[in-house]
């Protein structure tokens, strides 16, 4: 019998078929992930893993069911498809249950998306990395005492493959680099930290410039006030203005809306934002982080705006979400999940992030988000923050200790967005800039 996971997936859907399944799909995945982790000179942790994941869902009729395994063995295949019928037969029917309609016909790969790198470092060059990021940290005059840094490479293969026709298949590299450091002395201590994380090892940041940047930004930390309580424009820098677009995608989930838990489940059509402001989900991405050629059901993957022009003009749609709403999927559906916007991004804005808050004599400059308190229903948010003061339309000293409330309608509707979109999480956002929102401070 063959090896080759592929061939073995078709070999477990033929078996749920012929035990009376109506439709079958079945996703694997085999990951590897090698890291290490220096602290002060000295290596703390290192880490090798190799995890492998199957999934297989079968269909009698519009009754369903899922099992998992840890291994592609073609010995527990028969288990396997009697466990997931058994389930299946005695869970109630699900109206809107079903493999994709629109998944693709024949083998589809990731041709052009570039997702794999040859270049696959050992642990002397890891450990190597995570040193040069943690010695130029701790070079930065301040900086006291490092929190650790890290270096890792990662390497996963997708298989899936349903009853109707669809395979696909794509591998995926991984790179980073990552340093946390600490400045100050005793109960004045401040932690920061940078981090970098590529599919190929040629675009990953020089290690050396992410520790400097780490040490730099503790030591601007040091000695932080509380700002006065009330009203004031905020500035989002862009490794925490992402966030809010995390939290557009949970309330454009079209399985939220189907339940009717979003704030936003009836705004479809509608100006959720100022004119000008597009936001928009694209897994094929060159290179991209969470690029991929399908998504969970085996429909190709394309670019879907969610917002254009301010306007609210998509949900993000699996087959069961958009059977649920009467409209056709749109390719966003994940592997035993709601539908998702992993690859999210809103094109940039016109000033520059100088210009945007050059006219802000009173303001916060928001570099760090903590804890969480939005609810999905109303839209309310209040998050605790740290950051900057802006005092005539540049950044002061630091503040800390501080809360930010508002309402995600209203968040949305002021939303005024920097030129400086650069492309290194999975969702990303430029600075982005929001008035007249309430500060909880001294």
């Amino acid at each position: 019998m063959s090896t080759d996971p592929l061939d073995l997936i078709g070999t477990l859907i033929g078996k749920a078929r012929a035990a009376g399944a109506d439709a079958v799909d079945a996703a694997y995945s085999a990951r590897t992930a090698h890291g290490v982790q220096i602290r002060n000179g000295k290596t703390e942790d290192l880490e090798r893993s190799e995890t492998c994941d199957l999934s297989l869902r079968v269909f009698l009729g519009r009754q369903s069911a899922s099992v998992s395994a840890t291994s592609l063995d073609p010995a527990r295949f028969d288990a396997l498809v009697e466990q997931a019928l058994a389930m299946a037969r005695v869970l109630p029917e699900d109206p809107y249950a079903g493999l994709s309609p629109q998944a693709e016909q024949g083998f589809v790969d990731a041709a052009g998306l570039d997702l794999l790198d040859t270049a696959q470092p050992d642990t002397a060059a890891l450990m190597d990395r995570a040193r040069a990021a943690e010695d130029a940290a701790l070079a930065v005059s301040g900086v006291t005492n490092s929190s650790g840094g890290s270096a890792s490479f990662g390497l996963a293969d997708i298989v899936l493959m349903t009853s109707a026709g669809f395979s696909g298949r794509y591998a995926r590299s991984s790179h980073s680099v990552s340093v946390s450091v600490l400045a100050g002395q005793g109960t004045g201590m401040q932690r920061d930290y940078d981090y970098d994380a590529t599919v190929h090892l040629s675009d990953l940041a020089d290690a050396g410039t992410i520790g400097r940047s780490a040490g730099e930004k503790a030591v601007a930390r040091l000695n932080p006030g509380r700002p006065r309580t009330g009203s004031m424009h905020v500035v989002f820098d862009p490794r925490v203005s992402s966030s809010l677009l995390g939290h557009l995608a949970g309330a454009v989930n079209g399985s939220a809306i189907a339940r009717g838990t979003s704030f936003l489940k009836e705004k479809m059509g509608q100006r959720i934002m100022p004119r000008g402001v597009d936001i928009l989900d694209n897994p094929t991405r060159v290179r991209g982080l969470s690029a991929r050629p399908f998504d969970g059901e085996g429909v190709r993957c394309s670019e879907l705006a969610i917002v254009q022009d301010g306007m609210l003009i998509n949900w993000a749609l699996d087959s069961r979400s958009a059977r649920q709403l009467g409209l056709a999927g749109n390719g966003r559906a994940s592997r035993g999940g709601s539908p998702s916007l992993g690859s999210l991004y809103a094109r940039p804005g016109a000033p520059t992030p100088a210009a945007l808050m050059a006219d802000i004599q009173d303001g916060i400059y928001v570099t760090e988000l903590m804890g969480s308190a939005i609810n999905g229903l109303t839209g309310d948010y209040s998050r605790g923050a740290a950051g900057f003061m802006i005092r005539g339309g540049i950044l002061a000293e630091p503040v800390a200790e501080l809360t930010i409330a508002g309402n995600l309608n209203d968040m949305f509707a002021r939303m005024v967005l920097a030129d400086d979109l650069v492309f290194r999480h999975g969702i990303n956002a430029p600075t982005i800039r929001i008035d007249d929102m309430m500060i909880a401070g001294s």
